[in-house]
């Protein structure tokens, strides 16, 4: 099912400083994190190789051209790139249509937070089902299996993703 208009994001409605900033605490602890992945870490999923990624400079993002827009998965990246210390960093903000089907279930070397913005979503983590709903945020370590999809069938919802760890 396509987006509609009403899903159809402006580039300044995408998340406002208050919403970004409460993110920011978890790229304090990015190195953490990513010698946790590794840690943690057994199965690699394909990616693209951290050879290929830029190196992250710090300045201001803006989020890119949809993926998939035609979906009722809807991706915009702001940024993919290796930090200091071999630490790859992932963030970009996905609007889901009413009764969106889930996302294959997956696992990685990198750890994920889900920050609920909109709606309410179904996150599955390491076997365990949880209702998110905006304003709240979810944690998958590396190598846990996970999906998220809209836990509703006629309301959208939207989530900001931030993912760090290691290479994959």
């Amino acid at each position: 099912m396509p987006i509609n208009d009403r899903m159809t994001p402006q580039m300044g409605d995408l998340m406002n400083r208050r919403e970004f900033s409460s993110l920011l605490p978890a790229l304090v602890g990015a190195p953490v994190l990513a010698r946790a992945s590794e840690a943690h870490a057994t199965v690699s999923q394909a990616a693209t190789p951290s050879a290929q990624l830029a190196r992250l400079t710090s300045g201001q993002f803006v989020a890119g051209e949809a993926a998939n827009p035609e979906s009722s998965r809807v991706s915009h990246h702001y940024l993919l790139g290796m930090l200091p210390d071999n630490i790859r960093l992932e963030a970009h903000v996905t609007f889901l249509a009413p009764g969106a089907p889930p996302e294959k279930i997956e696992h990685h070397k990198h750890s994920e937070m889900w920050f609920v913005s909109a709606g309410t979503v179904t996150l599955m983590t390491a076997g365990t089902v949880r209702t998110l709903k905006a304003g709240e945020m979810g944690l998958c370590i590396a190598g846990d299996d996970h999906y998220i999809t809209n836990a509703s069938k006629t309301e959208p919802a939207s989530y900001f993703v931030v993912a760090v760890g290691p290479p994959e």
